[in-house]
């Protein structure tokens, strides 16, 4: 099987399939591959920032996730050893609350929007290498379907959106322009029943965090993290649920008996923790979106608002350089530039609340500046032109 396509992307969750829908929405022909299944579920926190609904709403995909019965989130409780905090998330930018899609909503929306903006979205069909000539420029892909049949496809870009373990940025050998200092968080979540929440709850602790978020169903997704060296010494003969109640109990017992007294699920997923880290965006005939670009640690909570962020501004470069305001190397310069820009702030807070060495003080300060950090980057989002890439 062949294709020739304007622009190939690889990966159809959030990242991949937000760009490949602006892209669309431009008049590219756009095919996307992902290995996985319409609608499959994935490791996520769920939670989306304020950047990440305006960037929905702006492209009319918002309704869909409200749609399907996400519940609206008006404010944040912050629960501290003997202290909670609650605040009221005010409306500005042009969103009045924040959401929590679980990524078996937000994905298929997002590919869906897509597709009918155009684009080829292919399930099951798994990127195995990529293709270049003779002066080393990135030319397309080599994938494999389900059933054994072999695709090559040709485009004048690639984009890779195949997250954390990224195909694409293994094979240019994308370079990490910056990693953080420490390991990264190590978490445990799953997805409670009857368990009635405030909106979105943080708890914080002493080398504990937590966190109740409200999404699908009806449902409370419940998170526990650490650093990776005391999820292992907790995990030693214990069962997940037994560390999970460990750990919340540890940091808040009043939250934690509210969460043993819901229905809880069948099983938790887990996380062991990964350093975060910013690469190299783009080289000749290709580029990175989302988590394959740059990763925050969970407890940010702004991974899918980055991956959305990212979307966009690899949307406008790709109009730049058709139009002709720019070369492509440099709409794709600028690119990286604008994202390292609105990424740099919130990473460097990020890497210091992910190592778990703040005193409560430290702490309080830290989520003042990471919540700057993220008005910072909403604020460049609102100044952008919604008319070089929105529906």
């Amino acid at each position: 099987m062949t294709a020739s396509p304007d622009v190939i992307v690889v990966g159809a969750r959030c990242a991949g399939s937000a760009t490949a829908m602006l892209l669309a929405r431009q008049g590219l022909d756009v095919l996307v591959l992902d290995r996985g299944q319409h609608g499959g579920d994935t490791v996520s926190t769920h939670a989306l920032m304020r950047g990440g609904v305006l960037q929905l709403q702006r492209w009319g995909v918002l309704d869909r996730i409200v749609a399907a019965g996400t519940p609206p989130v008006r404010q944040a409780v912050f629960h501290y050893p003997g202290e909670s905090v609650r605040i009221t998330i005010k409306p500005a930018a042009g969103v009045d609350a924040l959401y929590a899609p679980r990524r078996t909503v937000l994905d298929p929306a997002l590919a869906d929007a897509a597709a009918e903006a155009g684009a080829d979205v292919r399930f099951g069909t798994g990127v195995t290498d990529l293709l270049r000539d003779d002066t080393r420029r990135v030319t397309g892909v080599v994938a494999r379907d389900r059933a054994g049949r072999v695709l090559q496809a040709t485009a004048p870009l690639t984009i890779g959106a195949d997250g954390i373990r990224s195909t694409v940025a293994d094979a240019v050998g994308a370079p990490v322009l910056r990693r953080a200092r420490g390991s990264g968080g190590a978490f445990l979540y799953g997805h409670w029943d009857e368990l009635p929440v405030d909106g979105y709850e943080w708890v914080y602790a002493p080398g504990t965090s937590a966190g109740l978020i409200p999404t699908n169903d009806g449902r409370t997704t419940v998170f526990v993290g650490t650093t990776p060296s005391r999820m292992k010494q907790v995990r030693s003969g214990a069962s997940t649920f037994q560390v999970l109640d460990d750990l919340l109990r540890s940091a808040s017992p009043s939250v934690a008996d509210r969460v043993a007294s819901a229905r809880r699920p069948a099983r938790l997923r887990g996380f062991a923790g990964t350093p975060g880290y910013l690469r190299k965006a783009w080289g000749p005939g290709w580029a990175l979106v989302g988590d394959a670009g740059g990763f925050e640690d969970p407890l940010s909570t702004h991974g899918i608002t980055d991956a959305l962020r990212d979307a966009e501004l690899l949307a406008r470069a790709v109009h730049a350089s058709r139009e002709g305001t720019d070369g492509e190397q440099e709409a794709m310069a600028a690119y990286q530039a604008v994202r390292d820009g609105m990424a740099d702030h919130l990473f460097d807070v990020v890497d210091t609340i992910a190592s778990y060495s703040w005193t409560m003080p430290e702490l309080r300060r830290l989520l003042l500046e990471a919540t700057s950090a993220m008005s910072e980057q909403v604020e460049r989002l609102e100044r952008l032109d919604p008319a070089a890439v929105d529906a």
